[in-house]
C-alpha cells in the first residue's frame, strides 16, 4: 500500500492585512465550508488577499474569500468560489466584536487560515485599526533596514 503524502504546516496568510492595518486582538474561529472546499484548501487553492469580515444579523461572515473549486469535483456541484462563509464563534465573542466595530470604528480582518492539530480548518481573525500612509512607510523602512543588517552580518562571517 502506498502512503499518501501529507502536507505539514499548511496555512494561508493575509500579508496585506499586516501592511494595511495595526493588529489589536486576535480570535480563532471555525469556518463552515461545503463539500469539496476542504479538499481544495488541502491542495492550497485558497486566497485571502481581498477578503474581509462582517457581522450580519448577529452572525459573523467572511466575505470575498476565494477557494478555487477542484477539477475532480462533480460538474453540477461547484460552489461559488467567492461566496459568503459563516464563521463559528461564541455569542459573547461576537457581541464583543460588534461593540468594538460600532463604537470604536475598528475593522475585523482575516489574518490566517490553517489546519489545527485536530485537523480542523480554523481561521484567525483580528480587530484592527487602519494605518496611515506614513506608518506604512515607516514599517517598510524598518523592514528593509533589518533585512540589510542581517545580510551584512551574514556576509561578514
Amino acid at each position: 500500500m502506498a502512503k499518501k503524502e501529507i502536507k505539514k504546516n499548511l496555512e494561508f496568510k493575509n500579508k496585506k492585512a499586516f501592511h494595511d492595518y495595526e493588529i489589536l486582538d486576535i480570535y480563532e474561529a471555525g469556518i463552515m465550508l461545503e463539500g469539496s472546499e476542504v479538499k481544495a484548501a488541502r491542495e492550497g487553492r485558497v486566497n485571502l488577499k481581498d477578503s474581509f469580515v462582517r457581522i450580519i444579523k448577529n452572525e459573523i461572515f467572511v466575505l470575498n474569500m476565494h477557494i478555487t473549486h477542484l477539477s475532480t469535483a462533480h460538474t453540477t456541484y461547484r460552489p461559488n468560489e467567492r461566496r459568503d462563509r459563516k464563521l463559528l464563534l461564541h455569542r459573547k465573542e461576537i457581541d464583543k466584536l460588534y461593540s468594538k466595530v460600532t463604537k470604536d470604528g475598528i475593522t475585523i480582518v482575516p489574518i490566517k487560515l490553517y489546519f489545527n492539530n485536530k485537523n480542523m480548518l480554523k481561521m484567525q481573525i483580528a480587530t484592527a485599526r487602519g494605518k496611515k500612509l506614513h506608518d506604512k512607510r515607516d514599517d517598510l523602512k524598518q523592514k528593509t533596514l533589518k533585512r540589510e543588517s542581517e545580510q551584512a552580518l551574514k556576509n561578514y562571517k
